[in-house]
């Protein structure tokens, strides 16, 4: 919904993703890293043009009246996000070109058709006949193209063409060729080698690649509040336009009645034709061949550390009893989280396991440990989100394993995502059934804890896990509305219980007392929040804020002559490892409180998501990721500021600072602090 006193968080994720770009572009980046964050550049591209740009282009499609009721005007808005598109785009083709000049000066070349050698161009010719050929279909002109599939168009003489698909489902985008140094090319040019083969009874002008985007399902159930409109505009819409062809990325160098003719044949505007390079589905970078040799080219190996405690205990539940215990990912061993739940599976003492899953890995320790516990006749709960973007039927796939084998499954209902990332073990020690919790930011997934920077508190503390049963009530539809003491839940308190944080710093800096809001979080959008935060800085608090995505944050007041008062501070940190980790800190009159969870201040994660944030009750668990927090607030390598220009300008490092990469100062901390307990 359109608000004049908060950015657009379409057009601001564009200035998000040009950070990622910038990271690729960035000389303090390793060269074949920087190939990795062109290939997120590219991923986050494509996913937002499904979800994003396809929910704007749908919208269009409404009647006036419901249109000026979300006060929205997609078109402008279209067009406007287009255009810094079309500017980044450009940025994207520089970035690319200088990095393989780079490449070279290191050996390593990616050739194409123009400079393939003799030698190189007869193994790609046999290479080509032997597993490459069959693979190809020749269309003539028109056909369905899939969804993100890379094609070739062939130009013909007289205006015809033909569409070849390349086949990358079980061949790798990149091709080692014979030669000295470190050679290799794209599978596309193997085909535009061999193309004549391929269409033998045709002149072939040239080829240039394609691919088309179309939308993905419509999600507006994450963005507005008011369920009867979402059901107006939902059934306002043809449902044919799901699925429909969104955005042609072509050749720029492609003639333009080949441009027109595929424009016309997939029925597509003139908004939906976004030039590019000679290559597309650059995300492919992530499968990038890594030559021996080349390990000074790549990130310095940082092996995940164990944990102090529970990495050597005996009895990971004992552990938790006696303290609770805060695990932090990448730079700690997941394998903590799995052995809690493996435990649980075997323990004889353990009766039930109850616990959320929102994106869960194909393969994984965690589900043979939940299988396994079945095996054990444990009592097995699970609350399977069933909408978590691209990853439905993965989830289902698992959830239905899950139930066959005998866990008690259920699945999300629609309008409210189970987001949470939380589990509980019962155990019976003597007459008692005591309750181990864990609550995190990041998800049950061993893959994704090597890159996601993310954070877990296990606890028997009674407070918390008896909040936390109730949760699991109102999952298991035993409870409408829990009741709850220290955890904020949503979509029950999370909003008030932060707006009146708010109101309390804001209070006690109209007395003039210290005031002091820290936040760190994935994305900040929600209108009241923001509005709450305006409230606060004009109040005096001080407030430094962490974001690592979009922010909607625009200025202090909606008076333009007011001028902007200076105490709040915005960064950004894109580095290695993707930050993911929700951390709130109020300064509460002296008496700080400080909480970690799975809930961003965005809209959906307050009011339409089943969301779980803790408070952080241990003094040395407090102090310690205080101090992994003013690592990041005090980051001068990897930061970038979110001002109101949106320039993503670095943070400076001021003359005798000492240089604070967080990230990497996060790993030695917790490393010392290992080696101090050892």
């Amino acid at each position: 919904m359109k608000n004049d006193n908060l950015k657009h968080r379409d057009i601001n994720w564009l200035y998000f993703n040009e950070r990622v770009l910038l990271e690729a572009k960035s000389k303090d980046t390793p060269l074949l890293e920087r190939l990795k964050f062109l290939a997120i550049f590219s991923s986050n591209l494509d996913e937002y043009f499904k979800v994003r740009v396809s929910q704007l282009r749908q919208i269009k499609q409404l009647d006036k009246k419901l249109r000026k009721k979300l006060m929205f005007k997609a078109n402008s808005t279209l067009k406007h996000i287009l255009n810094i598109i079309n500017e980044q785009q450009v940025q994207f083709g520089n970035v690319i070109a200088a990095t393989l000049i780079e490449l070279e000066e290191h050996d390593i070349y990616i050739r194409n058709t123009s400079n393939f050698t003799d030698v190189q161009k007869k193994f790609l010719e046999q290479l080509f006949d032997e597993s490459i050929k069959d693979a190809c279909e020749v269309h003539k002109e028109h056909l369905e193209l899939t969804d993100g599939a890379l094609y070739l168009a062939i130009a013909h003489p007289d205006n015809e063409y033909s569409i070849v698909e390349i086949p990358i489902k079980n061949q790798n985008r990149f091709i080692t060729l014979p030669g000295n140094g470190h050679q290799f090319c794209f599978i596309d040019d193997v085909i535009r080698l061999n193309i004549k083969k391929l269409i033998p009874n045709k002149v072939v002008v040239d080829c240039y690649s394609i691919k088309l985007s179309r939308d993905a399902e419509l999600y507006l159930d994450d963005d507005y509040s008011d369920i009867e409109l979402v059901e107006k505009i939902y059934n306002s819409l043809d449902k044919r336009l799901s699925g429909q062809a969104t955005r042609l990325l072509y050749d720029e160098s492609m003639p333009i009645w080949l441009v027109d003719s595929l424009k016309v044949d997939f029925k597509l505007g003139e908004v939906d034709l976004s030039p590019g390079g000679a290559y597309h589905n650059l995300s492919d970078f992530f499968s990038f061949p890594l030559p021996k040799g080349t390990e000074h080219l790549q990130y310095q190996e940082k092996q995940a550390l164990p944990h102090p405690e529970l990495s050597y205990s005996e009895n990971i539940f004992d552990s938790i009893a006696k303290k609770d215990q805060l695990v932090h990912f990448p730079y700690q061993d997941f394998q903590v989280v799995e052995e809690f739940l493996s435990t649980a599976a075997t323990d004889p003492q353990v009766s039930a396991i109850k616990m959320t899953i929102y994106r869960i890995a194909k393969s994984s320790s965690l589900a043979d440990a939940i299988l396994t516990a079945l095996d054990n006749n444990k009592k097995v709960t699970l609350f399977v989100e069933a909408q978590a973007r691209f990853d439905e039927a993965n989830n289902i796939k698992w959830g239905r394993i899950f139930e066959e084998k005998g866990a008690k499954v259920i699945f999300s209902i629609p309008q409210v995502k189970v987001h949470s990332k939380i589990a509980m073990v019962y155990r019976t020690e003597g007459t008692y059934e005591k309750r181990y919790a864990y609550i995190g930011t990041g998800n049950f997934n061993a893959k994704t804890s090597k890159i996601y920077c993310d954070h877990g508190l296990f606890t028997a503390n009674k407070k918390i896990t008896k909040d936390l049963g109730q949760v699991f009530q109102v999952l298991e539809r035993k409870l409408i509305v829990p009741k709850l003491k220290r955890l904020m839940v949503s979509p029950f308190t999370t909003r008030i219980t932060f707006l009146n944080l708010i109101q309390n710093e804001i209070n006690a800096a109209l007395e003039g007392k210290k005031a002091a809001i820290t936040a760190k979080m994935n994305s900040l959008e929600d209108s009241d929040m923001i509005k709450a935060l305006y409230r606060a800085v004009n109040a005096g608090v001080d407030v430094r804020l962490i974001v690592r995505g979009f922010c909607c944050y625009l200025k202090a007041n909606n008076d333009p002559n007011a001028g902007m008062k200076d105490n709040i501070f915005i960064t950004s940190i894109i580095d290695r490892y993707l930050e993911h980790g929700r951390i709130y800190l109020f300064e509460n009159g002296g008496n700080e409180l400080m909480y970690i969870g799975s809930a961003d201040w965005m809209t959906r994660n307050l009011d339409r998501r089943i969301e779980v944030l803790t408070p952080i009750l241990d003094k040395d668990i407090f102090e310690e990721l205080r101090h992994i927090l003013n690592l990041q607030l005090n980051d001068n390598q990897k930061a970038r500021v979110l001002d109101l220009e949106n320039s993503n300008r670095k943070v400076i490092q001021k003359e005798g600072d000492k240089a604070i990469r967080s990230q990497y100062a996060i790993y030695d901390y917790l490393k010392n602090k290992l080696d101090e307990n050892r």
